[in-house]
């Protein structure tokens, strides 16, 4: 089994497909979306991910992670019935592991419900076997001020670095804050990038 791969990405595919070189061999890797800009480098080039390696009787395939709490909610998400990794990777891309293991303890539905692929039923199952069993996410200081208002000539901008630090490429972000248009100026900074991962994650 392979568990992890370092490499140069030579390939990479709109689709999620990308093909990592180790030592002159190309594995073929599918990543959630915005993966790449999350994992470990070593400079330019070189990026290490954490795989799963799933096997069955018709099928050989890798699947790789920025860090071993994504790869670990994988193998939770594939473990509860009617996800397989197709929708795990959809929602590991619109929730990378930190994210889904708050919105699974806080029991936010309605953030699952908008990842393609995922009923109320699946939400509900997904919170029912998974709580309790995902790694936590960071917690914020009590102390932590509140975020400023933001202008709303400064939110495009905003939701742009947001999406961008979050791993997505800047001309997925691009694309996402385009698709938004107006909206951008009206809605609150926290639903305009929910909306953005939704986007991006239906691709």
């Amino acid at each position: 089994m392979i568990g992890r791969l370092t490499g140069r990405i030579v390939e990479d595919s709109a689709e999620g497909v990308v093909v990592i070189d180790v030592g002159g061999v190309g594995y073929e890797v599918t990543v959630p979306l915005g993966a790449l800009g999350r994992a470990s480098r070593e400079g330019d080039d070189v990026v290490t991910l954490y795989v799963h390696t799933h096997v069955r009787e018709d099928t050989f395939a890798l699947y790789g992670f920025p860090t071993r709490d994504d790869r670990a909610a994988f193998r939770s998400l594939i473990g509860v019935s009617s996800i397989g990794p197709k929708i795990a990777m959809s929602i590991l891309g619109a929730l990378p592991a930190g994210e889904l293991s708050a919105a699974i303890a806080r029991g936010e539905a309605s953030r699952l419900v908008a990842v393609p692929g995922v009923g109320k039923k699946t939400a509900e199952r997904l919170i029912l076997e998974l709580k309790g069993k995902l790694a936590a996410a960071p917690v914020v200081a009590k102390g932590a001020e509140a975020p400023k208002p933001v202008a709303p000539e400064g939110k495009a901008e905003l939701l742009h670095g947001a999406l961008t630090r979050m791993g997505f490429r800047p001309a997925e972000a691009e694309r996402a804050v385009t698709a938004l248009g107006a909206r951008v100026q009206t809605e609150p900074l926290g639903d305009l990038v929910r909306e953005a991962l939704a986007l991006l994650s239906s691709k």
